[in-house]
């Protein structure tokens, strides 16, 4: 069993020490992102409960619906409340990045604690398919919301709308992604190609987020030099 929560928690903790890295100026503090991770792998079990509720009572008529909307829009709106709701106004999210660092946190505490029960019930063999595809896809989201919510923090002009789009985007990703492996018999291909293009604007976002904290503390009006962590 130890083997097993270790393959099923190592991926995601390998990905958000990436994303952690990139993070050019002042690191998060270890313990608030911990307690976003662990609050975000909490949330698998009030998700499996919803998703059960919703399946023995036939409520979602059909694959768009469970995908859009029973995965798509409601794991990642439960993720945005998280990071809302615990980081968006703490003192240490203090940059446009931050949104990255702790979205991915809380996508990667669900993909992981996902991950584990998975590999509990499946086989530790499936290891390597689930750390590429599933766990690597909730991170890609966490990027996709955090880069909206960072923005919108550090912005005067259409806050509501890039919070608007900070659960959208990855919502839409999510369900694009679910609708792939759902109605596609022979779906190894293009969920691969759908992976590149997550993986390509994610790698996009991220940059673009570091470029936004660069200009934050270029034209903030407190002009000292900023501690850079990396």
């Amino acid at each position: 069993m130890v083997s097993t929560i270790t393959a099923g928690i190592a991926p995601g903790v390998a990905l958000l020490s990436y994303f952690y890295l990139k993070d050019k100026y002042e690191a998060e503090p270890l313990s608030l992102v911990a307690k976003v991770f662990f609050l975000g792998a909490l949330l698998v079990f009030p998700i499996m409960f919803i998703h059960y509720v919703l399946t023995a009572e036939n409520i979602i008529p059909g694959p768009i619906f469970e995908s859009f909307l029973s995965v798509g829009f409601l794991e990642e709106f439960f993720k945005w409340f998280i990071v809302y709701y615990t980081v968006y106004r703490h003192q240490e999210f203090n940059e446009p990045y931050d949104g990255i660092v702790y979205s991915t946190a809380v996508s990667l505490g669900f993909a992981s604690a996902e991950n584990i029960l998975y590999l509990l019930a499946n086989g530790v063999e499936f290891a390597l398919s689930r750390a590429l595809l599933p766990v690597s896809s909730h991170a890609l989201f966490g990027v996709m919301m955090g880069y909206y919510i960072g923005k919108a923090k550090f912005t005067k002009d259409f806050r509501l709308w890039l919070l608007f789009l900070s659960i959208m985007v990855p919502a839409l990703l999510h369900g694009g992604y679910t609708y792939i492996l759902l109605t596609i018999k022979n779906w190894f291909f293009p969920i691969t190609i759908y992976m590149v293009i997550l993986w390509f604007i994610g790698i996009r976002k991220t940059k673009l987020a570091n470029y936004l904290s660069d200009q934050f503390y270029k034209n903030r009006p407190n002009k000292e030099k900023p501690f850079i962590s990396h």
